[in-house]
């Protein structure tokens, strides 16, 4: 009942104080340059004044209302504040909580758990001597049902808070201890207490000078039912309204007048002030003021824009198409400007279509190279048709190779996965040690992932064991 009494006064209209004659503001106020602070207002200390000064019309008491600041900055926390409220919400009581009148007469001793939910109201007083700490108690109750009877929990306890207090809306955490309690008939519970401890966290929103909004979540530990059985936890899920006293009794800055500048000449009469016309002396239009540009190659670009003023060009600048033929070769690197390179791994820079040259026809599948069985050593019978390999290569020096090695399918996949590199390794070493650069070559181990014919035959696994050539686009 007293918070409610003293958040009603604290609401109620207060008497405008006196003005202190020499009174100045207080060390860390600020105002920006041409404001000055009536006679006898003070600043907030810890309070800054964003933007240019703005006369705002005071609150019924006289107070700023603090509208020259972005609301987010405008009540955050000060130090040196109390704050006084009432809250609501809800308990979720531990269904094994040891809040029970113990007798040896009664069945389990007469614990009965309480409701599952229950309503939860109380009142808290804090105080906050800086603006990111402070200590608060509360005492609370909470009407519940035991059995089908009526039980009333009760709590008082205290806490530490820290807060985050830069902010309108502002984060906090609280930690303390206090006592969790029930009265009720023997009938229902009876009566007890025990100690407990509490974690919480929540968010405060101050709506003005004088009144907040306050969320939290707690979780409340107390004993468990039964001798050495730990702790248990109850969730509180609370909404609270509370005063804030102690602000700092600042007032709105008032902006001294300033003189509107002369109006400016327009010197060459277009209608285009001389502040903004960038040919002064020479009638043109808005908004630059001078003649509009011409378009000396007639592309539709005017020449303040074109790129290439005297080349018809196309969007965005007004200069040529440096790609004509779409095939990313631009201007003198592409031979053939009109027409799109073929992209095939040979000779795929100089912008002209081609085909793979017929030297690498019959190199798909490099047929005559051998290695002996579970080896990757080459055979004599694999130099022939390596050699063509080579000779293509050194032909045709722009040309990159894939080079891929498979098995069939006998034996581990795993084994024939590394076989398979390297066999293929084998072959790109062959190719290197005749002049081939190693950087036109990869290799890859497919193993048996990739047969040309089936694996039931064994014409079908020697055609699946083999080595294949690809040109890299």
């Amino acid at each position: 009942m007293l918070a409610v009494l003293s958040l009603l006064a604290l609401v109620a209209p207060a008497p405008t104080p006196a003005a202190e004659p020499g009174a100045t503001a207080e060390p860390g106020a600020t105002a920006d340059a041409g404001a000055t602070a009536d006679a006898g207002a003070t600043m907030d200390a810890d309070a800054t004044v964003d933007g240019p000064a703005i006369a705002t019309p005071a609150g019924r008491n006289g107070l700023s209302r603090r509208r020259d600041r972005k609301w987010i900055h405008r009540w955050a926390p000060e130090r040196n504040v109390v704050e006084l409220g009432v809250y609501g919400g809800i308990i979720i009581p531990a269904r094994d909580l040891e809040l029970f009148e113990a007798s040896v007469d009664l069945p389990r001793q007469g614990f009965r758990p309480l409701g599952k939910v229950a309503p939860d109201l109380g009142g808290r007083v804090g105080y906050f001597p800086i603006r990111y700490f402070g200590i608060e108690v509360e005492g609370g109750a909470m009407p519940t049902k035991a059995g089908g009877e009526r039980a009333t929990m009760w709590t008082a306890r205290g806490h530490l808070v820290g807060q985050l207090g830069l902010w309108s809306v502002t984060p906090f955490v609280v930690v303390g201890a206090g006592a969790l309690g029930v009265s009720s008939p023997r009938a229902a519970v009876g009566s007890d207490v025990d100690a407990s401890l509490h974690v919480g966290l929540g968010a405060k929103f101050y709506i003005n000078r004088s009144l907040m909004l306050r969320l939290d979540l707690r979780d409340v530990i107390t004993a468990r039912r039964g001798v050495d059985e730990g702790a248990t936890n109850t969730i509180e899920a609370l909404l609270g309204l509370s005063v804030t006293l102690g602000r700092k009794r600042d007032r709105d800055p008032i902006p001294t007048p300033i003189e509107p500048p002369p109006p400016p000449a327009d010197r060459d009469g277009d209608g285009v002030l001389d502040t903004d016309d960038q040919c002064i002396d020479v009638p043109g239009d808005k908004p630059s003021g001078c003649p509009p540009p011409g378009d000396r190659d007639g592309d539709g670009f005017t020449d303040d824009v074109d790129a290439c003023v005297d080349v018809p060009g196309i969007a965005p600048d007004g200069c040529p198409d440096p790609d004509p033929d779409k095939d990313g070769i631009l201007g003198t690197n592409d031979a053939c400007p009109d027409v799109a390179e073929t992209k095939n791994g040979f000779e795929d820079t100089d912008g002209c279509p081609d085909e793979v040259p017929t030297d690498f026809a019959g190199l798909e599948v490099l047929e005559g190279v051998f290695f002996p069985t579970n080896e990757d050593t080459l055979g004599k019978t694999s130099i022939d048709i390596l050699d063509r390999a080579v000779a293509a290569l050194q032909k045709h020096p722009s040309v990159r190779v894939e080079i891929s090695g498979h098995t069939d399918s006998t034996g581990n996949r795993e084994h024939n996965m590394d076989l398979s590199q390297r066999r293929a390794e084998a072959v790109k070493r062959y190719l290197v040690e005749h002049g081939i650069e190693a950087s036109r070559m990869e290799t890859r181990g497919a193993g048996p992932d990739e047969p040309l014919d089936s694996n039931s035959s064994n014409a079908g696994r020697a055609k699946n064991r083999r080595i294949e050539f690809r040109v890299l686009k």
